[in-house]
């Protein structure tokens, strides 16, 4: 997650803006006292809870009584506690309080290299043996931690340690060694039962390659890696990935392997595979004429491991799963490994206004790679879009838009397909799903989705839709039963458009118009108008609604006889209320529409009636 920067004073500003970019964090300003940030909040105590409870690192431009007073009430378990991070405003002093063997220590370092100031280190580990037993370096997991209190108490007072392994972090540290040490430390990819002072790093050498038939149950899979690791004596904690083929990135079994386990699922090309065939203990032209290669679970495993992995369990099989194991001569990092299976997140940023996009899909935004979008709603999202790498289509281009975004994914990228409103309501999670379904069918042109983007993971995220946020500007117009209907005939013929306006019309209910007029359409909303009045009075309330949560938002209602078409344009949604539809003035002396449901004729009734049983 990316680092929040709190800052109480206009003062501090400068100071968290270059902590934010040289850190890629984001600004977090209280309301009252800060003119530019990127999220505003009106409760210190509350906002930075928030963060904390969520996982964010947080660097706070305070007092570090100040800081630790307001996260006191939230802290609980050490194990899972982010980084927090005190800065002083005048850039002397940067202090890790919690989460200094999460990332706190070395976080607090970088931000002094940064502003020229002093990192006041405080953590035993660090500061006598200049390493954190207990938070392991990338590629080293420890095993038992509960253990690494009473080995740092041990360490600290005087002991000394036996070690046992390979890991250069450890022999480089000023850890104190003799073979006689009460403390053990010890590397190791085999399952053992730690001894009292003992800890034991699994160091992720270790390769499970996979491959199953289409459609296989995940148990059968797990159950499988998990026989294969407890026979052969293997820590699961070693495991750096699961790897197979790329003509299994999306299946489910392979994934839920790699959930089970903690670890990232990649994929590697046939041809890749194939490569290693002399090094396969089981090559199989079975296996060769169905998918290219003649191994997967011992090809996938060895190409993972690299040039001097060894293959230490060959291939095992259940009815439907294969699986096989590697062993590399250091950690692997699984992300430079093959690809992974791409993800598409298709999501919409309601209006545009950033107090109107959802957590998720910020959320999503800001795990995303690549951002592709029609260039306006890209520019909406301002900071968040800071370091991704730009797609940027223009209106018109929404199949190419989307077609890009899918292959983008498929190439194992993380992307964000970004919609105005709701991804889902006149926007390009529809037309995705159009795209995969073509690429199924025998009609698939030649322009199709490739194999890889029909493959990648698809998740849509709501977003406050036009019609929500212009409803909620003036009160309430859909509290009753509506519809939506987009007046554009491009894509759906005009006599169609027709027949759903007078079946609204004769429904009654409420419509939000889409696309009510372009340039050269100009006639449709007249028709729409024209008709409605055969089923609903000339005064019937019509909100235009134009801009909605930007500059130059305005927001008007008129009656309906009164629609003029020039008074809308593309940027506008139209809310034709229904024949109960009916404006209210409040107090201040603004003016509402709502349509009723009739809850307070209900409650009158319900008091009529207790009236005649008294």
């Amino acid at each position: 997650m990316k680092p929040a920067i709190i800052v109480l004073s206009e003062a501090a500003m400068p100071l968290a803006g270059k902590i934010a970019k040289a850190l890629g964090g984001r600004i977090h300003g209280a309301r009252s006292r800060v003119t530019q940030a990127d999220e505003v909040f009106e409760s210190a105590a509350d906002h930075i809870g928030q963060l904390f409870r969520t996982g964010h690192p947080v660097i706070g431009l305070m007092a570090s009584g100040a800081l630790i007073r307001l996260l006191a009430p939230h802290l609980a378990d050490k194990s899972l506690e982010p980084p927090v991070i005190a800065v002083s405003e005048d850039a002397t002093s940067v202090v890790p309080l919690l989460g200094g063997h999460h990332g706190a220590n070395d976080l607090a370092r970088q931000i002094a290299a940064l502003i020229d100031g002093h990192a006041a280190i405080t953590t035993a580990g660090d500061l006598r043996f200049k390493v954190a037993l207990d938070a392991p370096p990338e590629g080293y997991v420890l095993t038992n931690p509960k253990v690494a209190k009473a080995v740092m108490a041990e360490l600290v007072a005087g002991g000394k340690a036996v070690f046992s392994g390979k890991a250069d972090w450890i022999t480089r540290s000023a850890i104190p060694m003799a073979a006689d040490g009460a403390v053990k430390l010890t590397v190791s990819d085999q399952l053992s039962e730690p001894a009292e002072l003992e800890l034991v790093y699994a160091p992720q050498t270790l390769c499970l390659g996979m491959g199953c038939e289409r459609g296989t149950a995940p148990q059968e899979a797990i159950e499988l890696a998990q026989q294969v690791l407890t026979e052969a004596d293997l820590c699961p904690a070693a495991l750096s990935g699961v790897y197979s083929i790329d003509v299994k990135a999306d299946e489910a079994a392979i994934h839920a392997v790699a959930d089970h386990f903690g670890v990232a699922a990649r994929f590697f090309d046939a041809a890749t595979l194939e490569a290693l065939s002399d090094r396969l203990e089981n090559p199989s032209d079975v296996v060769f004429a169905e998918v290219g290669c003649h191994g997967v679970a011992e090809g996938a495993a060895l190409a993972a491991g690299g040039a001097s992995a060894s293959l230490i369990v060959a291939k095992r099989k259940s009815r439907r799963v294969t699986c096989a194991i590697a062993r590399a001569a250091e950690p692997v990092k699984a992300a430079q490994c093959g690809r992974a299976r791409g993800t598409l997140y298709i999501v919409g940023i309601g209006p545009g206004a950033e107090a109107w996009r959802s957590p998720e899909v910020s959320s999503m935004v800001s795990r995303s790679s690549d951002l592709v979008g029609y260039t306006l709603y890209l520019d909406l999202l301002e900071q968040l879009a800071d370091g991704k790498i730009r797609h940027d289509f223009d209106l018109g281009k929404e199949e190419a838009r989307v077609h890009h975004a899918m292959e983008l994914a498929g190439q194992g990228r993380t992307v964000s397909l970004v919609c105005s409103g709701d991804a889902g309501i006149y926007a390009m999670a529809t037309l995705a799903f159009e795209l995969l379904d073509k690429g199924q069918s025998s009609q698939a042109h030649e322009n199709g989705l490739s194999d890889a983007a029909r493959r990648i993971e698809l998740v849509v995220s709501p977003g406050i839709s036009a019609l929500q946020a212009a409803a909620a500007r003036v009160g309430a117009p859909l509290g009753h039963d509506f519809c939506t209907i987009s007046l554009s005939d491009l894509l759906t013929p005009w006599p169609d458009i027709q027949k759903r306006v007078k079946a609204a019309g004769e429904g009654d209910f409420v419509i939000a118009f889409y696309n009510p007029v372009s340039k050269r359409r100009r006639t449709q909303l007249a028709y729409a108008r024209d008709e409605l009045l055969k089923y609903r009075p000339f005064g019937t309330p019509v909100v235009l609604a134009t801009n909605l949560g930007r500059d130059g938002e305005r927001i008007r209602t008129v009656p309906l006889g009164d629609l003029q078409v020039d008074d809308v344009d593309m940027l506008t949604v139209v809310i034709v209320g229904s024949s109960q539809s009916r404006t209210v003035i409040s107090g201040d002396g603004k003016s509402w529409v709502y349509t009723p449901r009739g809850y307070a004729a209900k409650a009158d009734s319900v008091i009529d009636e207790k009236e005649t049983a008294i």
